[in-house]
C-alpha cells in the first residue's frame, strides 16, 4: 500500500476486487479504488471511518491538495475513505476506449447497467468489511448524487452505518425522470432571471452569440461542435455559488476581431469546451437519466426525459427567443441525445446511451418501508435554491425517513460542502450527534 504525505494529511491507496454484478458474485470482476485520508500525526490512532460518496454520476472522488475543503473538518474526527465509484478515477475505467473492448452497443449497455447507486452501495459494503471487519460500522457522507447513493445505503444496508450525512442530495423516492425535469426547468428559469438581473448587459451578448451559432458552424478546439443548444448548456454553471460570475466573465470575452470581422475568440472556445466536454466524465452523460429510473416508477424507461419534457417549456427555445426580443435562456443539469453527436468523447457511446434510455427493467433503488423504520442517525442539508436537486422532492423524502433531521438553507448553493471550508459538514456532524 503506497503512502503519500501532503501538508496536514496522510494518504494511502486501497484497491478491492468486486463483482460486476453483485447478484453473480463468482462472475466477472472489476477493481474499485479508495483513497484513505487521515490527519498527519494520527495515522496509528483508532479513528472512526467516514466513506465519502461523490456527486455525478461518473465523478471520481476529490484529489486532496492537503488538508483542504471539507477535509479541514472531517479529519478532526475521522479516517476518511474517498471512494472512486466504479468506472471513475483509479477504479476500472468505463469510457469510449475501455467500453470498445466489450463489443457493440448492446454489450456496452448491459455492462453499464451495473453502474448505478445499488452497485455502488454494495461495493462500499465490501470495502467496509475489508477495512473494518464484518461487524464494523462507518459513517457515510453523500454529496449530490452521492446523497442518492447514501439514501440507497439506508435502504439496503443500514446495518453497515453508524450515521449518514447528506448534502444537496436527497432524491425523490418515487419521482420519475419526467417529474424531475418538470420540476427542474422552472428552477433553471429562475436562475436565468437572477443572472440577467445581475448582469442585464449579458442579455444582448448571449443573443448575439446564439445568433452567430445559428448562422455558422463553430468547432471547439477538441473537434466538437458548439451549437446554440450546446452553448445554452453552460447554464449548468448557474447552480453553484460563483457560477453566475464565471458565466458572465466567460461571455464578456467571447469576441475578437479577425481578418473577416468579429468572430468567437479561441480563448472563449477553449474555456467553453472546458465547461461542456464530457471527456473526463463520460458516465455523467451516459448514465445521468438512469439514476432516476426505477421499474415501479418508470416502467417504460426514462426515454430521454429531459428532451421530451423540454417541449413543455417553450421559453427555452432558442429560435423563438431570437425571433422576438426575449433573452436566450440557458439550460441546466440536463442530458440531451444530441450531445452524443456534438461531443467527440460521447459519439462512440451514442447507441449504448440510446439503449440505456429505452431500458425498462431498472431495479428500484429505495426501500420506502425500511426508510420509514430507519434507526441510523441521519441529517441532510437541503439547499432552498438548489438548481440541481428539487428542494420539494428532498423535503418529501426527508419526511419519509424516520429520524432524519433537515437543515434547509439558502446560505449556500449546491456546492456548499466544497466551498464552505468545513462549515456545512460541521453542522451535519453536530446534527447527527444531537448537539444542535
Amino acid at each position: 500500500m503506497s503512502v503519500d504525505r501532503l501538508p496536514g494529511v496522510v494518504l494511502s491507496d486501497h484497491f478491492l476486487e468486486v463483482p460486476l454484478d453483485h447478484a453473480v458474485p463468482d462472475g466477472e470482476r472489476l477493481t474499485v479504488y479508495g483513497r484513505e485520508a487521515v490527519a498527519a500525526g494520527r495515522e496509528h490512532e483508532e479513528l472512526p471511518w467516514l466513506v465519502f460518496l461523490q456527486g455525478g454520476p461518473g465523478g471520481a472522488s476529490p484529489r486532496p491538495l492537503g488538508r483542504d475543503s471539507w477535509l479541514v473538518r472531517a479529519l478532526d474526527g475521522y479516517r476518511v475513505l474517498l471512494l472512486d465509484q466504479r468506472g471513475t478515477g483509479r477504479s476500472t475505467p468505463a469510457n469510449r476506449q475501455s467500453l470498445a473492448l466489450r463489443g457493440g452497443p448492446h454489450e456496452q449497455a448491459a455492462y453499464l447497467a451495473h453502474f448505478r447507486a445499488d452497485a455502488i452501495v454494495r461495493d462500499a459494503e465490501l470495502f467496509r468489511r475489508e477495512l473494518l471487519g464484518p461487524g464494523g460500522r462507518w459513517s457515510v457522507l453523500g454529496q449530490s448524487f452521492g446523497g442518492f447513493c447514501a439514501t440507497t445505503y439506508l435502504s439496503y444496508a443500514p446495518e453497515g452505518l453508524r450515521e449518514a450525512m447528506i448534502t444537496g442530495g436527497l432524491p425523490g423516492l418515487e419521482a420519475s425522470a419526467d417529474d424531475v425535469y418538470r420540476a427542474a426547468y422552472p428552477r433553471v428559469a429562475r436562475k436565468n432571471a437572477a443572472h440577467y438581473e445581475r448582469y442585464p448587459q449579458d442579455i444582448e451578448r448571449v443573443r448575439r452569440i446564439a445568433a452567430h451559432l445559428r448562422e455558422h458552424t463553430v468547432r471547439l478546439p477538441g473537434g466538437g461542435q458548439l451549437t446554440a443548444e450546446a452553448f445554452q448548456a453552460l447554464g449548468i454553471l448557474l447552480g453553484t455559488g460563483t457560477g453566475s460570475y464565471v458565466l458572465h466573465y466567460l461571455i464578456e470575452g467571447a469576441w475578437v476581431t479577425g481578418p473577416s470581422g468579429p468572430e468567437l475568440a479561441d480563448a472563449f472556445l477553449q474555456a467553453v469546451e472546458g465547461h461542456l466536454s464530457y471527456t473526463a466524465a463520460p458516465l455523467y452523460a451516459v448514465l445521468h437519466e438512469s439514476i432516476y429510473a426505477q421499474r415501479s416508477v418508470d416502467p417504460k424507461g426514462t426515454g430521454w426525459a429531459a428532451e421530451r419534457v423540454r417541449a413543455q417549456f417553450p421559453q427555452f427555445a432558442v429560435d423563438a427567443a431570437l425571433e422576438g426580443d426575449r433573452p436566450v435562456l440557458f439550460t441546466g443539469e440536463m442530458i440531451y441525445p444530441w450531445l452524443f453527436d456534438t461531443d467527440p468523447s460521447l459519439r462512440p457511446l451514442k447507441d449504448a446511451a440510446h439503449e440505456l434510455a429505452e431500458r425498462t427493467d431498472w431495479p428500484d433503488l429505495y426501500d420506502t418501508a425500511r426508510l420509514a423504520a430507519n434507526e441510523v442517525p441521519a441529517a441532510a442539508a437541503v439547499y432552498a435554491d438548489d438548481m440541481y436537486v428539487d428542494a420539494d422532492h428532498s423535503l418529501d423524502t426527508a419526511r419519509r425517513i424516520r429520524g432524519l433531521r433537515t437543515w434547509v438553507t439558502n446560505e449556500w448553493e449546491h456546492d456548499g460542502l466544497r466551498v464552505s471550508s468545513g462549515a456545512v459538514l460541521d453542522r451535519l456532524m453536530r446534527m447527527v450527534r444531537g448537539e444542535i
